[in-house]
């Protein structure tokens, strides 16, 4: 995996200065970081936890704070030409921000850039908690469902036309095979006309003396002619009105079907249910307050005890062990640093603990509003679709029957047009009937042959035309296939990114994790750990009213014994050490899969103490390949360690 700082797409100052205030047991300071490295190195209580606090407060976070003697803090930091500010008040027991910090969101860097003792991911680990929650914890998949369904809609409506453009395209030899056909039948007539005219100019040179004596019976033929052309048309245009009104009748068959299995809602439904996801959604909101305010107070009780640890070198460390027992040993009380009370450290632990599994009851607490919501916001627009294609397909309906009506009112008027012209054609074949003469007989069976034939080319080629509309109307609609596969690709692409975008995400962080473990594992030299990693396996959960199938990430270890054979270990029988390493690569495996280092160019660290010197000194070179701005809070003799090119701040 590359590094991060190859990704990013902007341009990082190379130089920060943070001015704080009444920040952590901080009075006032100012510091200017510069890109790389950064130590800060002291005993405890020299208010370097403080410091990484006050970063964390200018950058956006919640999670500081405040002076314990002090009503009022603030922070800001100075990088590149901008100037972020975030100021701090005790409001009603609670901590109060405002100002405009770096970030409008913190949620990214507070779980995978801000890594003090007391950071979700680095708990996460140490308590063996489902790590796939906490990673995919900024990832929306509600808005993302949404989405999928929003083009699995698109799709369907493309794919509706598709399959209509199919069936015309079906249509098109058929069509193509009658205008054949009909172009060969005017083709014929035609022939039988010109020679029918051919013989009639024959009989009209015998009698053409006469002609002037027959014009009235050549007027009548040629007005029969054209009432009998009109009569056919008329009967055309009502065969062709019944046959859509039968289609229509059809349509409006299925469109009834459809209303019927559309289920639309109360509006007073809807209504609840809007009131219920607001409702959720204040509930939501006031968790995620105590669940941050209860961080807050995790962070200060862990912070008590990290700054009045005793101060054992790094060679008397025993990382086999929690640091914690031997510190016992020598205190058993914590002396707050800003009020000044002791209070014993058993009592401070048992409390840290307690609002830990209160916060975890709330973190699943509020994973089941997030459910509930999502079922609520389905059922929404669920209702608000079938409603909108309710009112649409009502609209087709009325248009449908108006559309009957109007032809079935054509049809009556043309069927009167019909019975008009059927009584004019019986009194025009009488009126030439009565100036026929049997002189004339031949010539007027020659008018009627040539009328005849005239009338029907005539209505072949109407045929031909209405054909030849028709097929060019199919071969212009089918000129839109292309663009609808397009459409309809796009569509299918979009839905298989969406669909496989939660999967990618958790895939990217196993991926990253097991990595970075592997190559730590080996840099750190845990000589009998083989290896540490995270398999992903899928579980039933429930959502909700829902059994969904979801992701779990399980930690797996395997060590080996003395004489090399190999056993599977749980994540209680790691050492201090192998715990807190795990947990901070888990924390820089979201940081990396999540482009975090594209938003928060820092990244804190702090209670290290578990770790040896060299090996904390490995993972500082590690991480720093990673993050542009990287401070970390050491003792002394740790940060002798660290090598290369790097800034020390020893006075805060």
């Amino acid at each position: 995996m590359e590094s991060g700082l190859e990704s990013s797409s902007q341009e990082v100052p190379r130089e920060a200065t943070l001015s704080a205030t009444n920040i952590g047991g901080i009075d006032d300071a100012e510091v200017t970081f510069h890109e790389g490295v950064t130590v800060l190195s002291g005993r405890n209580a020299t208010n370097r936890t403080s410091l990484l606090q006050a970063i964390m407060a200018a950058l956006g976070s919640d999670q500081v704070s405040l002076k314990a003697d002090a009503n009022e803090g603030r922070a800001t930091l100075e990088f590149g030409d901008e100037t972020y500010r975030r100021t701090l008040e005790r409001r009603n027991g609670t901590i109060a921000t405002d100002g405009e910090p770096y970030l409008e969101d913190p949620e990214l860097a507070d779980l995978f850039a801000f890594l003090l003792e007391s950071n979700e991911a680095r708990q996460a680990v140490a308590r063996g908690d489902d790590l796939r929650e906490l990673i995919m914890q900024p990832v929306d998949t509600s808005a993302i469902k949404a989405e999928i369904e929003q083009y699995e809609q698109r799709k369907r409506q493309i794919d509706e036309q598709l399959d209509e453009l199919e069936e015309l395209e079906q249509r098109l030899p058929d069509l193509e095979a009658k205008r054949t056909r009909v172009t060969d039948e005017i083709e014929t007539l035609r022939d039988e006309l010109q020679t029918a005219q051919a013989d009639l100019e024959e009989t009209n040179v015998d009698v053409e003396e006469r002609r002037e004596e027959q014009s009235e019976l050549e007027t009548k033929l040629e007005e029969l002619r054209e009432t009998r052309s009109e009569l056919e048309r008329v009967r055309d245009r009502i065969e062709t009105e019944r046959e859509s009104i039968e289609a229509l009748k059809e349509e409006r068959s299925d469109i009834r079907e459809r209303l019927e299995s559309l289920s639309t809602g109360d509006e007073t439904d809807v209504a609840r249910i809007e009131d219920e996801i607001e409702t959720l959604q204040d509930e939501k909101a006031e968790l995620s307050e105590e669940i941050s305010q209860l961080q807050s107070t995790i962070q200060f009780n862990q912070q008590l005890l990290d700054e009045q640890e005793s101060m054992l070198p790094a060679e008397e460390r025993n990382e086999e062990g929690p640091i914690t027992d031997q510190l016992l040993e020598d205190s058993e009380t914590v002396t707050c640093w800003t009020c000044g009370s002791s209070v014993a450290r058993e009592q401070i632990e048992t409390t840290i603990e307690q609002l830990r599994s209160t916060r975890q009851e709330k973190l699943e607490e509020r994973s089941e509003l997030n459910g509930e919501l999502s079922d609520r916001r389905e059922t929404v627009s669920t209702i608000n679709e079938n409603q909108t294609e309710y009112r649409q397909t009502q609209q087709r309906l009325t248009s449908t029957e108006d559309e009957i009506e109007r032809r079935s009112d054509r049809v009556e008027e043309l069927t009167d047009d019909r019975e008009e012209l059927t009584d004019e054609i019986d009194d025009l074949e009488a009126d030439v009937e009565s100036l026929e003469t049997e002189d004339y007989s031949d010539v007027l069976e020659q008018h009627k042959e040539v009328n005849q034939l005239e009338f029907k080319l005539e209505r072949k080629e109407q045929k031909r035309e209405e054909l030849e509309e028709e097929i060019d109307t199919i071969e212009s609609r089918l000129t839109e296939r292309e663009d609808l596969n397009a459409r309809r690709e796009d569509a299918t692409d979009q839905l298989t990114d969406l669909r496989t975008r939660i999967d990618q995400i958790e895939a990217d962080a196993v991926e990253a994790f097991n990595e970075h473990m592997e190559n730590l594992r080996e840099t750190l030299g845990y000589d009998n750990l083989d290896r540490i990693w995270i398999d992903r396996t899928e579980r039933e959960v429930r959502e909700g009213r829902r059994k969904v199938s979801k992701s779990s990430f399980d930690l797996k270890i395997v060590r080996s014994t003395d004489d090399g054979a190999a056993y599977e270990d749980t994540i209680d029988h790691l050492s201090e050490s192998e715990r807190e390493v795990t947990g901070l690569v888990f924390a820089l495996a979201g940081y990396l899969v999540h482009d975090v280092y594209e938003t928060v160019p820092f990244m804190v660290l702090d209670s290290l103490e578990a770790i040896d010197s060299e090996r904390i000194a490995a993972v500082v070179e590690y991480f720093h390949s990673y993050v542009p701005y990287l401070v970390v809070a050491l003792l002394d003799e740790d940060a002798q360690a660290i090598e290369g090119d790097h800034a020390v701040i020893t006075e805060i």
